[in-house]
């Protein structure tokens, strides 16, 4: 899967349902011309998968992920999403272990494991976040936090030295707070997660792109993709409305 980097990625969250996806991509792509310098990333909700897959179909800089999966290819699982039905309503990406997944729903280090794995054995590619605490960095534990959620994370895929793979720090304090991480915040700490998925992948791991996500707005958009070993943005509330969404992909 080729990804020009930055990487912009837009997680809508429990927002913009089908009809309001369609309006938001149509003012979207109207002031949006095919860019070839960047890749542009869209995580619906799974219900508006399709009708995004059918907006973009031309859009070769754009891609279309999910929120979620459950581990298990089928069966009796209600309320949940396959690797296999995501690829299917066109993903290619999927989020595993977004801070709401592990600090709303309760999601385990052990639970993404599954899930990237389900991911490999799915064909898609994996974007694992990781982040501490307010109080783990408080404590000094920030950097063991976040290299132990990596490890688990990535501990049960079977190709990590030849699969394509994502990763995004997200510092829990700096979601939907106001307070963003410095960009030498995010260097520090995209500095160690680069070492260890250098350890873990080998010369993959030198090249896995490390995004930014905490508090992302178009004010800040720039600043942060200048950072050093900031290879794209994870942006929440700031995707949810075109013009804002249009200034953060135009960083």
């Amino acid at each position: 899967m080729t990804m020009n980097r930055p990487i912009l990625a837009a997680n809508w969250k429990m927002n913009n349902g089908p009809t309001s996806a369609r309006e938001f991509m149509k003012s979207f792509l109207d002031q949006y011309p095919r860019q070839n310098d960047r890749t542009v990333l869209f995580f619906p909700p799974a219900i508006s998968l399709t009708t995004m897959a059918a907006a973009i179909a031309d859009r070769r800089d754009i891609m279309l992920g999910v929120q979620n999966v459950y581990w298990k290819d089928q069966g009796a699982f209600t309320g949940e999403l396959s690797v296999g039905m995501a690829r299917d309503a066109g993903a290619r990406v999927v989020l595993v272990g977004h801070s709401e997944r592990r600090h709303v729903f309760g999601e385990t280090d052990e639970e993404t494991a599954l899930k990237c794995a389900a991911v490999e054995r799915g064909g898609l590619t994996p974007l694992l976040c990781v982040g501490e605490l307010l109080d783990q960095r408080e404590a000094g534990n920030a950097e063991s936090v976040v290299v132990q959620q990596l490890r688990a994370g990535f501990s049960q895929m079977t190709q990590l030295a030849t699969r394509d793979v994502l990763v995004a720090y997200e510092p829990v304090w700096a979601i939907g707070t106001g307070k963003t991480a410095t960009p030498e915040d995010a260097t520090a700490m995209h500095s160690v997660i680069r070492k260890e998925l250098s350890a873990l992948c080998g010369d993959r791991g030198r090249i896995t792109p490390i995004l930014y996500g905490g508090s992302v707005t178009s004010a800040n958009a720039q600043t942060l993709l200048g950072a050093p070993q900031v290879d794209g943005l994870l942006v929440g509330g700031a995707s949810l409305d075109a013009g804002s969404w249009l200034a953060v992909a135009r960083a």
